[in-house]
């Protein structure tokens, strides 16, 4: 006869087996339906596989989303992206590949339903990287003008998700230590191997994914502050301006102001407002979004690529007064009217619009950003666009000055001093001429050292450059004249 000791042993054993037996069993159907099943049955399997064993498991498991619920990127989920791509380890079965165009490194991610281990202050945290299919509201298909059921379209798309499970009782360290981590580190690692990019809109792309809205490409552009031909002074004041900026975050939060940062650039054709965003974006390490204001059919389409952008980026939009209807707030009654008797005539971006996204509510979506409007016409643009907090810095790029065309000159010939400096820099103060047109003169040197010949050649053309400028003087002087002189005669005849 078995004794009671025995009975309770074969029963603790039975159930221990029992246990075996049904993990392994959840354990198999995992893999068969990671393997050979399609990803909305995996996906529906894990979630109750996940739920029987919370029950009884000890971790706790935190969700990270890559947009919330306000369709903005999520910091920590781009964060711990490229934190976990130094994490994976040799037991990983499937990855995520790629090599951006003219850049040398592979860059190497976790591929969904994949899992990466990490281990912070003694504590193991847990990775596994899903996705899920979701429908968009539906949406016109681009270029109808119809409102019919027919013309919708309900837009499929995947979002990604994180989740992470770690021991309960170290809750509290993983969202105050943890997490801040990996934003800091992820950040170190992203400056140091980071290629600039310039994106531009595709419009093609508007009505789908958020994360597809711009296209970039690297950004190669040698500007530096160096490089400009700016005066001094001013080319001081905005390396200030610009260091003073990433530097007042808790400023800014504590005045109750987005982080965000202004820069309207005015001035003649050829002055170098491209050249100054380009030393920007090369001096801080920012991203560049250039907009093109005049793709986009309406405000809405606006708010989803501002919210599509990135923090620390340059949002350029080019030629401001060319952009924008900036009538649209003086003529609202008349801009209705003829909406309404021309339904098919294009809709456009508005200055209201416009402005809600510098300085509305829309202007706290996302952090360190930098907003420059360029325009060759300051005067034309909208008093509102101008005030205090909406552009915050205004720099005239004027005519060449007897200090940019020293820069220059240094930059093309490799010269820091001249004899011909002095009647140059004379005729640059005298003459209307814009950098460009001085860079022009100096890059027809031959490479012979002959820098001589060079400014010689630049001094005949300011020379040409200052005679043709006289000469349109005079003769608009001698229009108004003779304006003035019609006006005279008309005068005396209607006297007689």
């Amino acid at each position: 006869m078995a004794s009671p000791s025995s009975s309770v042993s074969s029963s603790i054993k039975a159930s221990l087996s029992a246990a075996a037996s049904a993990a392994a069993a959840i354990m198999v159907a995992r893999s068969v339906a990671q393997d050979f099943l399609p990803d909305e049955f995996h996906d529906y399997l894990s979630f109750y596989i996940r739920k029987f064993l919370s029950q009884f498991s000890s971790q706790l498991t935190m969700v990270v989303n890559e947009f919330d619920d306000r369709l903005v990127p999520n910091q920590i989920y781009d964060a711990a992206e490229t934190y976990l791509a130094s994490r994976i380890n040799p037991s990983t079965k499937r990855l995520n590949v790629s090599q951006p165009d003219k850049e040398n490194t592979i860059q190497i991610r976790m591929e969904s339903h994949e899992e990466v281990a990490d281990e912070f202050e003694g504590v193991k945290f847990n990775w596994i990287l899903r996705s899920k299919k979701i429908q968009s509201p539906p949406r016109r298909r681009l270029g109808s003008s119809r409102r019919d059921d027919d013309d919708d379209l309900l837009m499929l798309s995947h979002a990604k998700f994180f989740e992470v499970s770690f021991p309960k009782q170290h809750q509290e360290m993983a969202v105050k230590s943890y997490f801040p981590h990996i934003v800091r580190e992820a950040r170190a690692m992203k400056q140091e191997k980071r290629t600039l990019k310039i994106f531009t809109v595709e419009p093609d792309n508007l009505y789908g994914d958020i994360s597809e809205v711009w296209t970039g490409v690297n950004l190669d552009h040698p500007a530096t502050f160096d490089t400009l031909a700016l005066d001094t002074e001013l080319k001081n004041n905005i390396l200030t301006d610009l260091e003073r900026f990433v530097k007042r975050k808790d400023y800014y939060k504590r005045v109750g102001k987005a982080w965000k940062r202004g820069y309207l650039l005015y001035g003649p054709p050829g002055t170098g407002k491209s050249s100054l965003i380009a030393a920007m974006a090369n001096y801080l390490n920012f991203d560049v979004y250039d907009l093109e204001l005049t793709e986009l059919r309406e405000n809405s389409e606006l708010r989803k690529l501002i919210i599509a952008t990135a923090n620390q980026s340059i949002l350029v939009v080019e030629d401001i007064d060319c952009t924008v209807d900036f009538q649209d707030r003086s003529s609202a009654a008349g801009a209705a009217e003829n909406s309404n008797s021309n339904s098919s005539q294009r809709r456009h971006v508005t200055l209201s619009g416009l402005l809600n996204f510098i300085d509305g509510l829309w202007s706290s979506c996302g952090d360190e950003r930098i907003i420059v409007f360029t325009t060759n016409h300051k005067e034309k643009l909208d008093p509102a666009l101008l005030r205090p907090g909406r552009m915050d810095m205004h720099i005239n790029l004027s005519y060449c000055t007897p200090c940019g065309f020293r820069i220059l000159a240094g930059n093309y010939l490799g010269v820091k001093d001249h004899e011909l400096f002095d009647e140059i820099e004379g005729l640059v103060s005298e003459a209307e001429v814009t950098p460009a047109e001085v860079a022009e003169q100096l890059m027809r040197n031959d490479d012979d050292g002959d820098s001589g010949g060079v400014l010689a050649r630049l001094i005949e053309f300011l020379k040409l450059k200052k005679d043709e400028e006289k000469g349109e003087v005079e003769r608009k002087s001698g229009e108004m004249q003779e304006i003035g002189d019609s006006g005279s005669s008309s005068g005396s005849d209607d006297e007689d």
